[in-house]
């Protein structure tokens, strides 16, 4: 019979569950001034942004464990998805920051890190987290920065250039940490199994000779999933819209509603649908009030040539969405028709005049 006051009994400690995680951490650089320069549009643009990265994040068979503030945790079950996933975020963002002016571009700073996690519900704790994070302070804004253990996985797996930054004191961290940034210029990307041989590109839809145009779906960033018939209303009367535009060639309805909710780069969309210029936008309802963006895009650059916000009250349905595709077809046909312009002129000049 056991003595109750003996204290050599041990208790039974509660099962923890760990698990080897690759972990992506980021953050907005220059978050604070952004905020203090105009504090409403850096959460629209914020809101805009997060959506994207968390597309990429599932496209990449990761999850978001949390977001809050500015910063972003997301797990990863394979550290080869984990890194390429950071990229295509990096080389997304740049092309959405492209347009803007540099005070008000949104640059995120990754960082990835492969350890040992702490599983709580769908929370994950740890030093695997805390050097992630550590290592994402030290990368550049649109810049990703592994960890040595990260390095050493991808180094035959992956076709990226990484440069060593040596080794780092990181904060709570007992260990020096190793950390690497990867090279955001390398001319190839992805996965190179071993073996693997180089395929030609297959022809890619030639480009139509007048100025031609698609128009995506715009995205509904409204809570209200009801907003969907508008936001799709203001797609189809842009489309309807260009469509009388002389000159202009537009995609029909049916080829640029295959991308609806569907992370896109606009280069690939030019090519895929053989068109000069994207058009894309958004709409946010609060209220009795309604914000669109609209932004038009040179496919083959993916640079942003003109780019508009319209506030508006929702007094009339239609007649706002009348009033703002009239607006911004007004705006496009005169970029459109600037565009056609130069193209003659420098046509002329390699001609001789």
């Amino acid at each position: 019979m056991s003595d109750p006051d003996d204290t050599s009994v041990t208790e039974t400690l509660p099962h923890v569950e760990r698990r080897l995680a690759a972990i992506l951490s980021a953050d907005v650089k220059e978050y604070s001034r952004l905020m203090g320069a105009d504090d409403v549009a850096t959460v629209e643009m914020l809101t805009v942004y997060r959506t994207a990265m968390t597309a990429l994040i599932c496209q990449h068979r990761g999850r978001v464990v949390d977001a809050p503030g500015d910063n972003l945790l997301a797990e990863f079950p394979s550290v080869v998805d984990a890194v390429q996933c950071s990229v295509n975020i990096q080389e997304e963002f740049n092309q959405r920051n492209a347009g803007l002016s540099v005070d008000r571009r949104m640059d995120f700073r990754i960082g990835v890190n492969l350890g040992e996690v702490i599983v709580e519900g769908d929370r994950i704790y740890g030093d695997g987290v805390n050097i992630a994070a550590r290592v994402q302070a030290l990368a550049e804004g649109g810049g990703v920065c592994i960890s040595g253990s990260v390095c050493d996985e991808i180094s035959n797996k992956l076709t990226f250039d990484c440069e060593t930054l040596g080794e780092h004191a990181l904060k709570n961290i007992d260990e020096p940490v190793r950390v690497y940034r990867v090279r955001m210029d390398s001319s190839t990307r992805g996965e190179a199994p071993a073996g693997s041989q180089s395929v030609p590109p297959g022809p890619e839809p030639e480009v139509c000779e007048k100025p031609s145009v698609a128009v995506l779906p715009f995205a509904n960033m409204s809570d209200d999933p009801e907003q969907e018939h508008f936001t799709d209303g203001i797609t189809d009367d842009l489309i309807t819209d260009l469509a009388k535009i002389g000159g202009l060639a537009v995609v029909a309805r049916n080829s640029v509603f295959t991308y609806k909710n569907k992370p896109v780069k606009i280069p690939d969309v030019g090519r895929e649908l053989g068109v000069r210029y994207v058009l894309e936008g958004s709409v946010r309802k609060v209220d009795d009030k309604v914000r669109i963006t609209a932004q038009l895009v040179d496919a083959g650059s993916g640079h942003h040539l003109w780019a508009e916000r319209y506030d508006r009250d929702l007094t009339d349905v239609f007649g706002v969405q009348n009033e703002i595709s009239q607006t911004i077809v007004m705006a496009l046909k005169e970029i459109l028709s600037a565009e056609k312009t130069s193209a003659v002129s420098s046509l002329l000049a390699t001609r001789g005049g």
